[in-house]
């Protein structure tokens, strides 16, 4: 969406980042994204000039694009999650290019993010020699603060109401 917008290709835009759930609360946050527009790299906010729309439509768009593959193909969207399982793949086999990091569905144990422990949450990782790491120290804006805080939220949810399942079960 962002590369479209800006008329440049998809490898043009780099450390966007997806935290959280894989459901309608995952917050897509270009705070810290660079993209690179006449071989210069700038950042996203700064390229695009239009912080309603990164704060409003391209967040909504990104938190139902699950939902939109399927409505739209009367399918699932597995081609989708394949195609991610694919970049994880090699993400982890060659490892993230120097200054880049990927987003990942990680353990959240020992992150600097205040995302509470024991989740499967998506952060920004760098990966080398076929181990991944946290991306350390990247300010968070009130805004994300609490987007992240409703994805781990949920996450928190989901894991309780699956504990309490399979203590029944």
């Amino acid at each position: 969406m962002i590369a479209l917008k800006l008329g440049v290709t998809a490898n043009d835009v780099k450390n966007v980042i997806i935290w959280g759930n894989h459901s309608s609360t995952q917050y897509p946050d270009v705070n810290h994204a660079k993209v690179k527009l006449q071989g210069k790299e700038v950042g996203v906010y700064e390229a695009l000039k239009d912080d309603s729309w990164l704060k409003g439509e391209f967040v909504t768009t990104v938190q139902q694009r699950g939902a939109a593959v399927i409505k739209a193909r009367k399918l699932s969207s597995a081609m989708s999650a394949a195609k991610a399982i694919c970049d994880h793949v090699r993400d982890i086999w060659f490892g993230t290019p120097e200054g880049e990091f990927v987003s990942m569905g990680v353990i959240s144990d020992g992150n600097s993010y205040g995302v509470p422990d024991d989740l499967l949450y998506s952060f920004p990782v760098v990966i080398k020699n076929k181990t991944w790491k946290f991306v350390e120290g990247l300010p968070i804006n009130d805004f994300s603060r609490e987007k992240m805080d409703l994805t781990a939220k949920e996450l928190t949810e989901e894991k309780e109401t699956a504990f309490e399942f399979l203590s029944s079960a």
